[in-house]
């Protein structure tokens, strides 16, 4: 009767032993980036135990980075997998083809869209609603590139390939279709640059809440010509 020989490779065993625990690493390095930015920017969360277990803007990322390594080896159903079981776990969807910096603060999180060429840097906060999405069907760099420290307020759209500068701002509710510069607050639909690295652009003072209605202010743009109108032609009779 013959025999199986196995030939056990030390050495490819010590360097996928040594992979996996570089991998591992990481892993747990983001992780922890990812609490603490939980606990430097929510002023609600009480302990890192309470933020690793009940945060789901935190088990998004997790799923997110165990789908990105699946997408990065092209085990793309895997990986897509992954991301919609999260998705319908925590509400937030994120395409594992994304990049995604450390210390992402997803912050409550409901229906939160990353899409698949979306680029995050570093240190950035996502409201609820936000979307990071395309604007078409054309294949390549489609989704936003943000940078490092950026905020982007409760149910903002930014849609299209351009990049939104660091330490900048998007308003809550804010429609963004082209490029955003550094150190800047864009507000409004579509969204327009309201601060410039720390001084009013015009004189409204916003933050991601107290935002002007931009409904609101064609209509006083319009009253404005109006009355500008009106008094002209009050001088004309006069003559």
């Amino acid at each position: 009767m013959g025999k199986i020989v196995i030939q056990f490779n030390k050495k490819a065993w010590e360097q996928s032993l040594g992979r996996l625990g570089r991998g591992m690493q990481t892993f747990m390095r983001e992780t922890r980036r990812d609490i603490d930015a939980i606990c430097d920017r929510d002023p609600a969360v009480k302990s890192r135990t309470e933020a690793a277990l009940l945060y789901s803007g935190f088990h998004a990322l997790l799923a997110y980075r165990v789908a990105h390594r699946l997408y990065r080896k092209k085990k793309y159903t895997t990986a897509r997998f992954v991301s919609q079981a999260a998705r319908f776990l925590t509400g937030i969807e994120i395409h594992p083809g994304a990049t995604i910096g450390h210390g992402l603060f997803i912050d409550h999180g409901s229906g939160v869209v990353i899409g698949e060429t979306t680029i995050i840097g570093n240190d950035c906060t996502l409201y609820q609603g936000v979307t990071l999405g395309g604007t078409g069907k054309e294949s390549g760099k489609r989704h936003p590139t943000l940078g490092n420290n950026v905020m982007v307020g409760a149910g903002a759209k930014v849609l299209g390939n351009f990049t939104v500068g660091d330490g900048a701002k998007i308003a809550a509710g804010a429609v963004v279709l082209g490029p955003v510069p550094e150190n800047c607050t864009a507000v409004g639909i579509p969204a327009r640059v309201v601060r410039r690295g720390g001084n009013r652009v015009d004189p409204i003072d916003l933050d991601q809440v107290h935002i002007p209605d931009p409904v609101s202010q064609e209509l006083c743009a319009v009253r404005h010509s109006l009355q500008a109108l009106e008094k002209r032609l009050a001088e004309l009779e006069k003559q």
